[in-house]
């Protein structure tokens, strides 16, 4: 691996970098897997406990692997048990756990959150009732953000498609707002050597500039007293230092220091902090926490146009799937949404100021006074006690998710859901002579076995 020399050069005097411990970590080849898991969802043992996971020691979550298995092989991964995450982006979670000192009701915005790891971590961290806006600026990344999401099993959750210009107008709407702002990449080479062929010091000048416009946009819709938690996967410090200096003279803001003492290897430099995977196990890695200190007028939440509601008769329809309390339901033509009947205002609000790809979880499709599950329904926490389920073992469960045919003996007809270990996959219909695999074509495993 050639490390570019311009960015050895520009590094040289970056606290914290050791030239020859940095050339030789990256010539090793060594690779470092890590997950996450989901406290929404727990397993009776840590994922691939046979390969001896090793706790991180900055995420209650996180956990490194030996070795990277078949992820795509373990029925867990589809059903939203863990997300498989770069070690060092986890330290979101010191920022949030330490600078975060509302317990209830915030409003959160993940500015660049495709593919969703900050986004389900985000989830796993929020207090009570409060609610996530994840949003993704490239549509094409919006899908796979949508599908990790609906993974995770959370309904306090909205999907947005939407420039960081279109929340300026959002003044003082939310309590804290993560950006991990797009960057040259130089963290990554790592993991990705194809980062080196991109990466060039125009670039990291055209990123710099980038981030600061994003962080223009932006700082408007964060309340005053509200956290701005600012990240890069660079080592440039025109990405690190200089953005967080920059921020310090452009608005009015303080830094929020994070104690790091129980995390030796991270190096605090100008109020952030970095990662060096010769110091610590995981990729290159900056992130700062910013105070807003400047006063915010009040955002008026009037709603032009509420979204349709189900009628009584149609949520009827959906009580045997569904625990029904603390949700409203709400209609596009006929999809049923289950929303948090706290956040029905602001949902409604944002609805008419965003473009939302997704909110809330989807129950169902209304066709002829039944319902058809989504998917959706399956990986949240939502489905009644009194659905039908069958649980399939490591075979069958497989052969469900690359959307085989199955040959079960079920006495009961009509659609269940089918579990692994107890966790929901998926829904089925039982028919008298044969049974339906209603797992979504797009997910299926497309591979016959592991490689």
């Amino acid at each position: 691996m050639q490390i570019p020399a311009d960015l050895l050069r520009s590094l040289k005097d970056t606290k914290g970098f050791n030239r020859e411990a940095f050339l030789r970590v990256h010539e090793s080849g060594e690779q470092v897997t890590s997950l996450r898991i989901n406290p929404l969802k727990p397993l009776k043992d840590v994922p691939f406990s046979s390969l001896h996971p090793t706790s991180i020691p900055w995420s209650e979550f996180g956990y490194y692997l030996p070795e990277r298995p078949s992820f795509t092989f373990d029925p867990l991964f589809h059903a939203g048990c863990y997300y498989v995450q770069e070690a060092s982006s986890m330290f979101l979670e010191q920022a949030f756990r330490q600078s975060v000192k509302e317990n209830s009701g915030l409003k959160v915005l993940d500015l660049s959150a495709a593919p969703g790891g900050k986004s389900t971590h985000i989830l796993s961290l929020l207090p009570a009732n409060s609610f996530l806006v994840s949003n993704e600026v490239i549509r094409s990344r919006a899908n796979i953000l949508k599908d990790n999401i609906i993974k995770w099993g959370h309904s306090n959750v909205m999907i947005t498609n939407n420039d960081p210009a279109d929340f300026t107008s959002l003044e003082g709407y939310f309590d804290v707002i993560v950006v991990d702002a797009p960057c040259s990449g130089s963290g990554l080479f790592r993991r990705d050597p194809d980062a080196i062929e991109e990466w060039s010091l125009q670039n990291i000048a055209l990123c710099s500039q980038r981030q600061q416009r994003i962080l223009a946009d932006v700082w408007p819709a964060l309340k005053e007293n509200g956290l701005l938690i600012y990240s890069t996967c660079s080592y440039s410090k025109e990405e690190d230092e200089q953005i967080g200096a920059w921020i310090m003279k452009q608005f009015s803001a303080t830094t929020c220091p994070i104690n790091i003492d129980k995390f030796p290897g991270i190096i605090e430099s100008g109020g952030g902090y970095r990662f060096w995977p010769d110091k610590i196990a995981g990729e290159g890695f900056y992130l700062a926490a910013f105070r807003k200190t400047e006063e915010t007028g009040a955002l008026d939440l009037k709603v032009k146009n509420w979204p349709e509601k189900a009628f009584n008769k149609e949520v009827s329809i959906l009580s045997p799937w569904i625990k029904k309390e603390g949700l409203a339901f709400i209609k596009k033509e006929n999809t049923v949404y289950g929303w948090p009947e706290p956040f029905r205002n602001d949902f409604s609000f944002l609805l008419n100021k965003l473009r939302v790809i997704y909110s809330g979880t989807i129950i169902g499709e209304l066709v002829r006074d039944k319902m058809v599950p989504d998917h959706a329904l399956a990986l949240s926490q939502l489905v009644g006690p009194d659905v039908l389920r069958y649980d399939l073992n490591y075979q069958q469960a497989i052969q469900y998710l690359q959307r085989k045919e199955l040959s079960l003996e079920i006495k009961d007809k009509g659609w269940q859901g089918v579990t692994y270990e107890e966790q929901l996959l998926g829904w089925i219909n039982v028919l008298p002579n044969r049974i339906n695999n209603y797992y979504p074509k797009e997910l299926r495993i497309l591979k016959d076995t592991p490689d």
